[in-house]
């Protein structure tokens, strides 16, 4: 819950803006303001005081406990210029919190935590248990000290500056080892252990059979990601006791589907009361991974719970994110956080150009040239099979036209693949040229480099007797120079010589151009592949120098 408290009219007006657009996340209080700040600061996770910085300084320093289990505390000036992340920039979330504000109110979020205000990635945000020199690695970050990686466990980071060798160490690990000297240990999420448990089963039993295979096993349950079991299972209250004092979901699966895992110690028992012969090494098997500890029983005799412990693959995540038509404030929010996600980035050398200032520090770039888009689709897949955050970055729309299509044909279930759409050139060029995919309309690309020109035509033909609005993508190049005359021809057999035709250049970028002309006026010299030509159906207009395609809305009819 996030506590909002106001002082003035002006900051009371802000505050029920806020509270109006996140129903349900907020709750105002009311009264003398310190007694509300004080109220707030013990009740709700996050607060947002539209007060002065000073006055919250003094109000909550009295309650400062730690940075760990403090609220966040956000600021905003009487004027909404500023939404200052004061307390909890990371723990307390206030620096993301500065930032929604910031969208909703019109403000600027003020962050000066130093490793957001580098770009640099806080040890202590990345959701994973972090122990050891935490401030000390970090400040080696920020200073360009070399940070060396040691990871037992592949899985994903996001991008760091790091180096071969260094002084300070990040360690990715599972294992129960404590943190060397100028050392920082991130445990990951790759530990599942399977537990089996008879009826009535005590919590206390269930838990000290988990920790303590994990203990013998010199394996850190702060890596463990979840207690799996059967269907059957789900509501044992030993399990889920345990599962709630070690911090942790409890996952179960159907009895037949845990039949068909393949166990080193099968038995009859748990066939015979759920219905598979394996519970604990069937369920911690059952997504896959490396079985570090076979079945084991409880110490109670007689014995009510068994478990195994299985260490699981880090997925490796591709994004394909499309970057829209080139300006950069048509490339979406969502973009953007994959672009800074990302460890390793993957795109055309001109394309990385233009997001190349938004990359944090440490990514990891592989660019080529114009023609080798399956061996990026390749490369990207490879990546993101390793264990890494990847951005697979395209034009427009990174589905039409771009890199999604031979990318997610090379991928498969063993990495996790996130669609990031785009705003395409259609799109910019129609908003340009006014409103002519108002109705049903189609794209069609005239390249026939990987599509043959016979596949094309009878496209081409079959949206002209459609009467739909059409777009070519890639309609001429200095080798390839027939074919828009040819599409044009074919539609004009179904459209009037004075048929609405826009072209738009370079749509969204500095050098844009657009022209509005008709069916028979188009110079198809006058287009190259950095244009976009939209030819309007049989009921488009041009209306003040606009192409408008009429939606058929009987009111408009009507009206006329």
């Amino acid at each position: 819950m996030i506590g909002l408290i106001s002082a003035t009219a002006a900051g009371a007006a802000a505050r029920d803006r806020l509270a109006a657009a996140w129903p349900g996340r907020t709750r105002v209080y009311d009264g003398p303001v310190g007694d509300a700040v004080r109220a707030a600061f013990a009740e709700c996770e996050q607060l947002v005081c539209f007060l002065a910085t000073g006055a919250v300084v003094r109000l909550i320093a009295p309650l400062l406990g730690d940075k760990v289990s403090d609220p966040g505390v956000v600021c905003v000036d009487e004027g909404g210029r500023f939404a200052v992340s004061l307390v909890g920039g990371h723990a307390g979330g206030a620096n993301e919190l500065a930032c929604a504000v910031g969208e909703v109110l019109g403000a600027g979020p003020v962050v000066t935590t130093a490793t957001d205000a580098v770009g640099v990635p806080g040890l202590d945000t990345l959701g994973w248990p972090a122990e050891g020199d935490v401030a000390g690695v970090s400040r080696a970050l920020l200073d360009g000290e070399p940070v060396a990686l040691a990871a037992d466990v592949s899985w994903p980071l996001p991008p760091l500056p790091l180096a071969s060798e260094g002084s300070y160490t990040i360690r990715v690990t599972d294992r129960a080892v404590a943190p060397a000297e100028r050392e920082v240990v991130l445990r990951p999420p790759s530990l599942v252990a399977g537990v089996g448990a008879s009826r009535g089963a005590p919590a206390d039993e269930v838990l000290e059979l988990v920790e303590g295979t994990l203990r013998e096993a010199g394996l850190s349950a702060a890596s463990l990601a979840a207690l799996v079991t059967v269907d059957a299972k789900a509501g044992e209250p030993g399990i889920l006791a345990a599962a709630e004092r070690l911090g942790v979901p409890v996952v179960t699966y159907p009895a037949e589907e845990l039949a068909k895992v393949e166990v080193p110690n099968p038995s009859d028992a748990p066939l015979a009361a759920v219905g598979t012969p394996s519970v604990a090494e069937a369920a911690a098997l059952a997504q896959g991974g490396e079985l570090l500890v076979p079945k084991r029983r409880s110490a109670g005799s007689p014995a009510r719970a068994t478990c195994a412990v299985v260490r699981r693959p880090g997925r490796g995540r591709l994004a394909v994110v499309g970057l829209g038509p080139g300006a950069r404030d048509l490339l979406t929010p969502r973009a953007k956080a994959e672009l800074r996600r990302a460890s390793v980035l993957v795109g055309l050398d001109q394309y990385v150009d233009q997001i190349r200032d938004l990359l944090r520090p440490g990514t990891r770039v592989l660019e080529s040239g114009l023609g080798a888009e399956e061996e990026r689709a390749r490369t990207a897949v490879a990546q993101a099979r390793k264990g890494h955050a990847v951005a697979l970055i395209g034009s427009g729309d990174a589905g039409v036209y771009a890199m999604a299509s031979p990318a997610l044909a090379e991928a498969s279930d063993d990495i996790d693949v996130i669609g990031v759409p785009g705003v395409t050139a259609a799109l910019a060029a129609g908003a340009i040229l006014g409103a002519p995919l108002g109705h049903d309309h189609v794209s069609i690309s005239l390249s026939d480099l990987h599509t043959p020109w016979e596949v094309i035509e009878r496209r081409v033909r079959a949206a002209a007797e459609a009467d739909l609005v059409v777009t070519f993508y890639n309609p001429r190049s200095r080798g390839r120079d027939w074919q828009l005359p040819k599409a044009l021809a074919l539609l004009a057999v179904h459209r009037a010589p004075t048929t609405p035709v826009g072209v738009v250049r370079n749509a969204s970028r500095p050098d844009e151009s657009s022209l509005v002309t008709t069916l028979a006026g188009l110079d198809p010299a006058t287009v190259d592949m950095m244009t976009v030509v939209t030819v309007g159906n049989t009921a488009t207009r041009e209306i003040a120098g606009r192409m408008v395609t009429p939606r058929g809305y009987r009111w408009q009819e009507e009206s006329r």
